[in-house]
C-alpha cells in the first residue's frame, strides 16, 4: 500500500517508462501520468561535447518519463544562398542541403549517442521546426515577411527546399538514430500576421509535407503549437495536423488540457503548467507545485494526457521544481 495515496496499490505501479508514454499516446490507460520536461541548454556549454551529457544528467536526476532532445545550435538553416538574398525572386534560386550536410548529420550524431546511452529506457523525441520558422531564424522576421507579400510564390518555393531537408532529417532521426519520434514545433499563425487564409494558403502545404513524412517513419510523433513570443495564435490552423500527441501554449491561447482534448479531437495532449519564470512552476512553493499537479490531474484525467509545460521553461530553472511534480504525480 502506498501510505501517501491508501488507494492506491504498490503493484499498481508497474509499467516502464516507454510503456507508459506510448500507452499514454495511444489514449490507453496507464499506472500514473507521463511527465516531461525540457528547457536550452546554458549558453555557455559547448554543443558538441557536452549537450549529450547534459541531457541525460537532467533525465536520470530529475526522473521525467521521456525526453525531447533540444536541437540547441542547429537554429539557423545554414544555406548558403539565404546571406545573398536580395530581392524575393532570388528565394527561387536555393536548392536543399540533403540529407548528408552538417547541418542534418550533426544532428542525427547528437540524437543517436543520447539514444545509445539511454539503451531503451525511455521514449526519445528530438525538436525538429517547421520551415518557416527555419526560415525566419536564419534571415529576419521583417524580410520573410515583405518578401512573402511581394512575391509568395518564391518564398513558398524556399519553404518547400527546407521542407526537403526537414524530411531528411526527421528520416535519419527515426531510423537512423532510433528517437521514437519527433516534436514538431509549428509556429507564425499568430493573429497579426496572417488571417487563417493566408496561413493556410502559404504555411500549412510546408507544414504538412514535413509531418505526413515524419509519419510515414514513425507513429509517434508530437506537434508543437509554439505560442513562443506570447502573441495568440489562430491555433484552429493546427486543428486537424496529423500528429498522435498536441502540445500547446495553454497560457496564451486560454486553452486548457481538458478543452484541448476535445479541440484537438480526443488526441493524446501534452503539458499544463506556465513555461514562463512567474509561472507556477519555476516561482511556486513546493506546496503550490504540488497542489497545482494535483489539481491538473484531476481536471484533466489520465487517460491520454501527459503533463508538461508550455513551451521550453527557462534555462535557470529550479530543477527540483520538476523533481516535485513528478514525485507528486507518482501518489494520483
Amino acid at each position: 500500500m502506498d501510505p501517501q495515496n491508501p488507494n492506491k496499490n504498490k503493484g499498481d505501479e508497474d509499467m516502464t517508462k516507454r510503456e507508459r508514454v506510448l500507452s499514454s499516446l495511444n489514449n490507453e490507460e496507464v499506472d500514473k501520468v507521463p511527465v516531461g520536461f525540457w528547457f536550452h541548454f546554458p549558453e555557455d556549454m559547448d554543443l558538441k561535447n557536452e549537450c549529450v551529457d547534459a541531457t541525460i544528467k537532467f533525465y536520470k536526476d530529475s526522473d521525467v518519463d521521456f525526453i525531447k532532445i533540444m536541437c540547441d545550435g542547429y537554429f539557423d538553416y545554414p544555406n548558403e544562398i539565404i546571406p545573398k538574398i536580395e530581392k524575393p525572386e532570388d528565394w527561387f534560386l536555393m536548392k536543399p542541403l540533403g540529407e548528408d550536410h552538417p547541418f542534418i548529420e550533426e544532428q542525427v550524431q547528437r540524437a543517436k549517442e543520447i539514444v545509445e546511452k539511454l539503451k531503451g529506457d525511455c521514449c526519445v523525441f528530438y525538436n525538429v521546426f517547421c520551415p518557416m520558422s527555419s526560415l525566419r531564424f536564419g534571415t529576419s522576421d521583417e524580410l520573410l515577411m515583405d518578401h512573402l507579400r511581394k512575391n509568395p510564390e518564391a518564398v513558398m518555393y524556399a519553404f518547400d527546399v527546407i521542407a526537403k531537408d526537414a524530411v531528411a532529417l526527421c528520416r535519419r532521426l527515426i531510423k537512423e538514430a532510433g528517437c521514437d519520434g519527433v516534436y514538431y514545433c509549428v509556429q507564425n499563425a499568430e493573429e497579426y500576421r496572417f488571417t487563417e487564409e493566408e496561413y493556410n494558403k502559404y504555411v500549412r502545404p510546408s507544414d504538412l509535407y514535413v509531418l505526413e513524412h515524419a509519419n510515414e517513419y514513425s507513429q509517434n510523433n508530437i506537434l508543437h503549437c509554439c505560442g513562443w513570443a506570447g502573441d495568440k495564435n489562430r491555433i484552429e490552423v493546427w486543428r486537424d495536423y496529423p500528429a498522435k500527441a498536441i502540445n500547446w501554449a495553454v497560457y496564451v491561447e486560454d486553452l486548457t488540457l481538458k478543452a484541448g482534448k476535445e479541440f484537438f479531437h480526443g488526441k493524446c495532449v501534452l503539458g499544463g503548467f506556465d513555461n514562463r519564470p512567474e509561472g507556477i512552476l519555476c516561482s511556486g512553493t513546493k506546496e503550490e507545485i504540488e497542489d497545482f499537479t494535483e489539481q491538473l490531474v484531476k481536471e484533466s484525467g489520465k487517460k491520454g494526457v501527459m503533463i508538461g509545460a508550455d513551451c521550453s521553461l527557462p534555462r535557470d530553472v529550479d530543477k527540483k521544481h520538476i523533481q516535485w511534480v513528478v514525485e507528486k504525480v507518482k501518489t494520483l
